[in-house]
């Protein structure tokens, strides 16, 4: 079985569009930003000889906000300019209490019987509440970047970093500046 690194996608690989302290998905390619040092992090961590998982919840396709043919279309460049090994997507909203959307584990989960994954060597990196927790009820290590959105925090244990690129950092066991 091998390790791999489990990443959120909005605002922890790409920009959030944060509106009223809420963090949402870019709406298209043309909002598509790529955050800064996130392209490093994951050629060091695949050179490592991890599995890149991306795992994303995107509730506004059960909203009738956003298509799933733009999210897939979104995923795919992502996927593409990342180097993922997977994209797992929940497409429900909460009120459909489905196993998949995060903080359940189900996405992750489902990539490890998927790929081989071995989930207690296996870590989360995210930037809300809900990634840490699935990455906790995994059974990962996990990373919590906070971008100080207004809503829960998440509960301990979470190692917290300033971007994905630190948490890469730390799981290669690189020095981080201060």
């Amino acid at each position: 079985m091998t390790a791999a690194v489990f990443l959120d996608r909005d605002g922890t690989l790409n920009r959030a569009v944060v509106r009223a302290g809420k963090p949402y998905p870019p709406a298209s390619l043309a909002e598509l930003e790529i955050l800064p040092g996130a392209e490093e992090a994951c050629r060091a961590l695949k050179a490592a000889g991890y599995l890149l998982i991306g795992a994303t919840n995107q509730p506004d396709v059960a909203k009738g906000l956003q298509t799933r043919a733009m999210v897939e279309t979104i995923n795919a460049e992502m996927s593409r300019r990342l180097g993922l090994d997977g994209m797992m997507v929940c497409y429900h909203d909460d009120r459909d209490a489905c196993a998949c959307r995060k903080p359940r584990p189900g996405m992750l989960l489902e990539a490890a019987e998927r790929h081989g994954i071995d989930l207690a060597r296996s870590y989360m990196i995210g930037d809300r509440w809900r990634d840490v927790a699935c990455g906790q009820a995994a059974g990962c290590a996990c990373f919590f970047i906070d971008e100080g959105y207004e809503e829960t925090r998440p509960s301990p244990p979470y190692t917290p970093v300033a971007s994905v690129r630190e948490a890469a950092d730390r799981i290669l066991g690189r020095r981080v500046a201060a």
